[in-house]
């Protein structure tokens, strides 16, 4: 059996308009690249001195104080608060820690240390006064 002329001729207009297409897509697409890479320049093509106003240096851990409390470690950027944690008790200093910068509860922290909730507030409370007058103290001078 033969196919009826109008369906191939169907087939014939349908596939030439499927290779037109294609045909005009690359053409597009070559045309694009070209103006691209006449208004863009690659990096490895740039002088060094170019590459060196382009760069931007990561300060992800510069100026950082390192603590650790019950196996967390705690990076603190501002010297000043890094300054006025160092000079609480370790106990204390955990529980600051565990706290404001763990986002721990009060009932947490007093499981994660084997104290009752009350002590840890207690602590907690007095080591930020302790704070709040170091830091005062260094704001003045």
């Amino acid at each position: 059996m033969k196919p009826d002329p109008k369906e191939e001729h169907k087939k014939h207009t349908f596939d030439t308009y499927c290779k037109r297409i294609l045909k005009n897509e690359s053409s597009d697409y070559h045309r694009r690249l070209n103006v691209l890479m006449k208004h863009e320049i690659p990096l490895s093509e740039l002088p060094q001195e170019i590459l060196q106003q382009l760069a931007v240096w990561d300060e992800y851990f510069k100026d950082t104080y390192r603590f650790e409390a019950k196996g967390f470690e705690i990076f603190v950027a501002d010297g000043l608060l890094a300054e006025a944690l160092k000079t609480l008790p370790q106990d204390r200093l955990e529980i600051v820690l565990l706290y404001y910068f763990l986002g721990m509860s009060d009932p947490e922290i007093a499981a994660h240390l084997n104290l009752v909730r009350r002590t840890v507030a207690y602590r907690r409370t007095s080591s930020l006064q302790e704070l709040k007058k170091y830091m005062e103290g260094k704001a003045d001078e």
